[in-house]
């Protein structure tokens, strides 16, 4: 993560809440919502919320050594849910540089 990310993500409260804060959004998480940083940049679709993280679609798994692969985004990122969309507390470039890949 480059220095201008990392001061945007600290800026952007580092990503963490409190446990129940995180808990209760993860509950409004639905399978197939779109994920998007505070930009309004999509980073990917939900496939699922799996414990303290969002798992997106492989399909949003990017290109090169990327592709084909679940990336995962902690649910401390998620600034809240607006109807079908999970809008995280950074934005897409920063987001995309903090997913987690398995």
């Amino acid at each position: 993560m480059s220095e201008n990310q990392q001061e945007q993500f600290q800026s952007s409260g580092g990503g963490q809440q409190g446990d129940g804060a995180a808990h209760g959004i993860g509950e409004q998480i639905r399978e197939h919502m779109e994920v998007i940083g505070a930009d309004g940049v999509h980073v990917g679709t939900v496939d699922h919320v799996d414990g303290r993280r969002i798992k997106l679609t492989k399909a949003d798994g990017g290109m090169g050594r990327h592709e084909g692969h679940h990336h995962y985004i902690s649910l401390g990122l998620v600034a809240g849910v607006e109807g079908d969309k999970v809008r995280l507390s950074a934005n897409g470039d920063v987001a995309y540089g903090m997913e987690e890949e398995e």
